[in-house]
């Protein structure tokens, strides 16, 4: 395996297309963009990216490590009081005589967020239930 991480990148992009695309004609399709975006220095920035996760996630603080889950929490949050709290706060004015109307939220820019990071979270589940988690 080569050394820097755009050959890393490279070696396991056309690893990854020899598995995905079993036509010839497709899999040299697939290593024709993925050689353009190396020529186009995405895939640079790509690799400068992944090294910045690595830093960001091994941070002891809690302000550089944190702000994945704290976005995830607010997503959380904001989808119980949308779903949850809401519609029971509601509810339970309605049936004291006082009936409230919950604010609604503007889920359209919430729920993609917070189902991208659910099937992400799904997804290192399942790697870990199938044992094959990085340790």
């Amino acid at each position: 395996m080569a050394l820097d991480p755009v050959s890393a990148l490279l070696d396991i992009g056309g690893k990854v297309l020899d598995r995905v695309f079993p036509d010839p004609a497709q899999q040299a399709a697939a290593r024709l963009e993925l050689l353009k975006l190396q020529q186009s220095g995405e895939l640079t920035q790509i690799a400068g990216q992944m090294d910045i996760n690595k830093a960001e996630a091994a941070s002891s603080s809690v302000f550089v490590s944190g702000w994945r889950p704290a976005i995830g929490w607010i997503c959380g949050a904001g989808f119980a009081v949308q779903f949850v709290i809401g519609p029971l706060a509601e509810w339970g004015s309605a049936l004291a005589n006082h009936p409230v109307k919950f604010p609604q939220m503007d889920t359209g820019t919430m729920m993609p967020l917070l189902l991208g990071m659910l099937g992400l979270g799904g997804l290192r589940t399942a790697e870990k239930l199938a044992d094959k988690a990085a340790k």
